[in-house]
């Protein structure tokens, strides 16, 4: 006889286990399945905390070699153990997954390891030939990386994010295709190790999703940091050859360029994981490009059967599918399960990091007609200075008429770690005004965000 639970969640990344936890926290009897034994899907095992692992370790590497002698602490007979620094990558994701376990014991949440396949609207089957009933199908498969018709993966000289992760040998020379989120972060962490690193992208700026000023001012950091851009330029061929690559790409005047390296990373984005299940085969709603269309509460063109994260509509973040999942099990609980897309903050982790939330300036101008900017340099924050982390800046942007905090956007040390006060005030429609009312403890870098509101409040920065 199948088993039956009230809900199957395909996918145990972030979406997928906490939409679990939350049904679970509700009282309704969850079954989580992914093809992975170590629970988190791409963001614990292959994405988010790897990477930020590394990017850490580099991080630590590249101030020991030329970042700690005026601090007046002198390094000498630096070594790099590479090998060491990856085991302590895995360390942090084994020690993470494993916690993910340990929450779905906690919770009495069902996990089974298998590759699922929608029958139907209330069946599952899995490739052990078990078969699934519920009355609610939540699909959460995530994404995988774009794969170039003319650089197809093998995973050795021509690689993914996942592979980026993992290489034995520093590269002399690593060709990042994509300079968004992934390529930065990727060509960041093997730049500090010692490759000479050169970056591609057809936009003409860094990140090209966030505020151009950002972009601008990251495209100039990351270039004093050793990294190569060509931008506007459109790769044409990936071959490899006994050394390693050769890119061909095409510049905007027209003009070619070969580029040759040991490795290429194709990081050009990434792709909902939505084949090889019977979606279509089921009735499921698709577009051309795999994505799972679904309504305001999350349910496809089925009913019965919803899904989140990155297989649908939206931009492609862990904390946004965190989100959907928290929602769509208080919808399915007869609660008012609630997103705000307006409020998703994106991140960069490099060095500097960058992050946003809200409208760019170009955005913000395009709809209201124009808005109120202020922006205040970290160079010009005590905070900054004293640790030697004085790159980049703040940046709000507000209703030209309401005042209204429609958009920041930061560049510089740890702003990861202070978008979240500006998420806080939009959340609750609040003002620049309101940000730059707010008591700032001083010394901190979040006090040139207070500056910047305050720019933007009628030039009223104290410290510009």
């Amino acid at each position: 006889m199948a088993e039956t639970f009230d809900i199957i969640i395909i996918g145990a990344g972030p979406a997928g286990y906490v939409c679990a936890i939350r049904a679970a926290q509700l009282g309704q009897n969850v079954c989580l399945i992914d093809k992975r034994a170590a629970l988190g899907g791409t963001c614990l095992n292959v994405g988010c905390i790897p990477s930020k692992a590394l990017l850490q370790s580099s991080h630590h590497y590249h101030m020991a070699a030329h970042g700690m002698a005026k601090h007046g602490i002198e390094v000498s007979k630096l070594n790099l153990n590479l090998s060491a620094m990856l085991a302590r990558k895995d360390a942090v994701v084994k020690q993470l997954t494993s916690g993910i376990g340990m929450l779905m014991k906690k919770n009495k949440i069902t996990v089974k390891t298998a590759w699922a396949t929608l029958k139907s609207a209330g069946i599952v089957t899995l490739d052990n030939g078990e078969e699934l009933r519920t009355k609610h199908i939540v699909i959460a498969t995530g994404s995988v990386p774009v794969e170039l018709p003319f650089a197809k993966f093998d995973h050795t000289k021509i690689i993914d994010s996942t592979d980026a992760l993992n290489l034995p040998n520093v590269p002399k020379h690593l060709v990042v295709i994509g300079a968004g989120v992934i390529g930065l972060e990727m060509g960041s962490v093997w730049r500090r190790l010692g490759a000479e690193v050169t970056v591609i992208d057809i936009a003409n700026r860094p990140v090209a999703i966030m505020d151009e000023d950002l972009g601008r001012e990251s495209q100039k950091l990351f270039e004093k940091q050793g990294l190569v851009f060509h931008l506007e330029s459109k790769v044409q061929t990936v071959e490899t050859t006994k050394q390693g690559v050769k890119v061909t790409i095409q510049k905007a005047d027209g003009s070619t360029k070969n580029i040759e390296g040991d490795i290429a990373l194709v990081a050009v984005g990434r792709k909902s994981a939505t084949s090889g299940m019977g979606l279509a085969e089921a009735g499921v709603a698709l577009d051309a490009r795999g994505v799972i269309q679904v309504d305001a509460h999350y349910q496809t063109n089925l009913a019965g059967i919803y899904a989140i994260g990155d297989c649908i509509p939206g931009p492609m973040l862990a904390h946004k599918g965190e989100e959907e999942g928290v929602a769509l099990a208080e919808m399915l609980a007869g609660q008012a399960g609630h997103v705000n897309y307006g409020t998703i903050p994106w991140v960069v982790y490099t060095h500097p990091e960058l992050a946003g939330v809200g409208l760019t300036e170009a955005e913000a101008t395009a709809k209201f007609g124009g808005a109120k900017i202020g922006k205040f340099k970290f160079a010009a924050n005590g905070r900054a200075l004293a640790i030697d982390d004085s790159d980049g800046f703040a940046k709000v942007i507000a209703h030209p008429q309401t005042d209204e905090l429609l958009g920041v956007h930061l560049i510089g040390g740890n702003v990861s770690e202070m978008i979240g006060e500006a998420v806080a005030i939009m959340e609750f429609k609040g003002s620049a005004e309101d940000l730059a009312r707010t008591v700032h403890a001083h010394p901190t870098m979040t006090e040139a965000v207070k500056e910047a509101a305050l720019a933007a409040t009628g030039n009223r920065a104290i410290h510009a």
